[in-house]
């Protein structure tokens, strides 16, 4: 009796079970087939077109911050239930469960290039990275550090906007957070906004596009309703790819495109300028 047996050609088997999941991802802008392990060395970006993938909060801050220079700051502020909005805090739980955070944003301290920084990351996954109070405190005091620590101050964009949730407690966030930076930008430290795939809403229209420098991934969306909205309430029609970073960059709404794998170079280029020694 054989040892092995010859599969039948009536039964070839289920291939999407022969193939262990997550150890390859389908480029979603040219079609490649890409090995996770490739993707991961490219900080998540196509190695055929250039498409950047979405970077967890965690991905970006290990892609932009020296080695081991990353404490972070609080990381016990949870989202609390203020007006009473139907099923809330179970949609939070669930996100947390998904994304192990918090919240939809990560701060801490690091260096970058061994300039003091304080950088704070916004996490897609957890609830379209919506600004909430938890969202707004945190990008505050993150700012607030660095201004009181003589670091710059960097956040990193991703959002679909205030979190409606919270109605008006989400937009006041716009301005404590523009508030902060305005106090920051008149002690004449730096605030560099990096912005990314999409970056949305209230975030759009506050922190993410008042930098000393805005810096854009290419090709990511960058605006503040959808396309659909502005058409309906402007009855023009819109330039084609208006709401792309190469389109505002030419617009001059923001000053630079850097892929991903320059960033951190780009970063220290910039603190070497701007930050006091």
């Amino acid at each position: 009796m054989g040892i092995f047996k010859k599969r039948s050609f009536k039964s070839p088997g289920n291939k999407k079970q022969d193939m262990p999941e997550g150890l390859w991802t389908k480029c979603p802008s040219c079609g490649a087939i890409i090995d996770e392990i490739s993707l991961s060395q490219r900080h998540r970006v196509c190695p055929k077109c250039e498409h950047h993938f979405t970077l967890t909060s965690h991905e970006r801050v290990e892609m932009l911050l020296d080695a081991e220079t990353f404490e972070e700051m609080d990381p016990d502020l949870e989202a609390v239930d203020a007006l009473g909005f139907k099923g809330y805090l179970d949609k939070v739980k669930n996100y947390q469960n998904k994304t192990k955070l918090r919240d939809a944003v990560l701060t801490g301290r690091g260096t970058i290039h061994g300039k003091p920084v304080t950088l704070g990351v916004m996490d897609f996954r957890f609830l379209g990275a919506s600004m909430g109070s938890v969202v707004g405190e945190k990008l505050t005091r993150q700012i607030e550090v660095a201004t009181e620590e003589d670091r710059a101050a960097i956040i990193v964009s991703s959002s679909g906007g205030a979190r409606m949730h919270e109605g008006i407690l989400s937009l006041m966030q716009m301005a404590k957070t523009s508030g902060a930076l305005a106090r920051h930008h008149e002690k004449g430290l730096p605030y560099i906004a990096i912005l990314t795939h999409p970056t949305t809403g209230g975030v759009t229209a506050s922190f993410a596009t008042l930098g000393d420098i805005n810096m854009a991934e290419p090709g990511c969306m960058i605006g503040f309703a959808g396309p659909r909205v502005i058409k309906e309430t402007t009855h023009q029609d819109l330039p084609e790819g208006f709401q792309t970073a190469e389109f505002l960059l030419e617009h001059g709404l923001i000053d630079m495109i850097t892929p991903r794998g320059q960033m951190r170079d780009q970063l220290g280029q910039l603190l070497d300028f701007m930050l006091p020694s």
